[in-house]
């Protein structure tokens, strides 16, 4: 687990750092309203509420905008287990399989549990000093707790090489 893990929950869960965060790194996240509802080293939650900037014609939340809030329940897991790390770790989408189950209306709450899984994964990572990856699943539920979307997102964590090669002459 990273030591740091509660001061990145601290400053995420600081209303203006994150809004300002996702200003300046993630806009399509800010402007689709993208909120986080609960972290801690074992899960993430984050919401989605249906509104005219993130629809789509057909009068529900527009899938690039799910798959955006299941990446960020598994993202912000993930994040925390690389912040402030030494040596430090690089984290990537590799992959992404979405199953939409019913229209998405109204706020919408995507849930990962994985945190052990990706702090395990980050850990291998800087013991064996390889790429690891690691497949993660949000699931999206609606105010009924109804299955609306399922998400596995697949991550590579690896060590940052902080030697710089010279280029042969």
């Amino acid at each position: 687990m990273n030591n740091n893990f509660a001061a990145f929950t601290k400053q995420i869960n600081n209303r203006f750092f994150f809004r300002q965060f996702l200003l300046t790194k993630l806009p399509a996240a800010f402007f689709a309203g993208l909120k986080i509802k609960a972290i801690d080293e074992t899960k993430a939650v984050v919401d989605v509420q249906y509104k005219w900037f993130n629809k789509n014609p057909f009068r529900s939340i527009y899938f690039a905008v799910l798959t955006m809030a299941a990446e960020m329940s598994i993202g912000i897991l993930c994040m925390g287990n690389i912040y402030k790390r030494k040596p430090a770790i690089s984290m990537l989408v590799v992959e992404q399989k979405g199953v939409f189950h019913k229209k998405a209306i109204g706020k919408i709450v995507f849930v990962c549990e994985d945190g052990g899984k990706i702090s395990a994964s980050v850990e291998e990572a800087v013991t064996s000093g390889n790429a690891v990856a690691i497949t993660c699943y949000s699931k999206g539920i609606n105010s009924n707790k109804e299955m609306v979307a399922e998400f596995w997102i697949t991550w590579s964590f690896k060590q940052r090489n902080s030697k710089t090669i010279p280029l042969a002459v």
